[in-house]
């Protein structure tokens, strides 16, 4: 199972690993949906598409590892100018009162559209 958890209650699980209890909130935060898993399997409580990267910013990024840095940033930036900064800071609220699962199909478990979001909730609450 791949799980990274941060201490301000969002954790990432990836979209083929088994769902838990212990997950509380799952959003998908893929813009598209992952590879042969079902509604059912996946259990999502939200499809978050609109805090997920752009086609064009995923397949610039295409999972390299010497773009990360740059990924981050340009992702920040996308979220700002898309509006999607302000359902962000609404998550990060709604972190402190219940446990958030964001939920992402790609193979990295360190350098994905949900590890980044947690990097910036973290950012937003500190």
């Amino acid at each position: 199972m791949t799980r990274v958890s941060d201490t301000r209650g969002v954790q990432i699980k990836r979209a083929y690993d088994e769902p838990a209890a212990s997950d509380g909130v799952r959003l998908l935060v893929d813009r598209l949906w992952p590879r042969g898993v079902s509604k059912e399997r996946i259990k999502i409580d939200a499809w978050r598409k609109d805090l997920a990267p752009s086609a064009v910013l995923r397949k610039w990024f295409a999972h390299d590892p010497d773009k990360w840095a740059e990924f981050l940033k340009r992702y920040k930036a996308e979220l700002r100018e898309t509006g999607a900064w302000a359902a962000l800071e609404d998550l990060a609220q709604r972190a402190k009162k219940e446990r958030i699962t964001l939920v992402y199909s790609a193979r990295d478990p360190e350098r994905n559209q949900a590890a980044a979001l947690v990097s910036i909730l973290a950012e937003i609450t500190a």
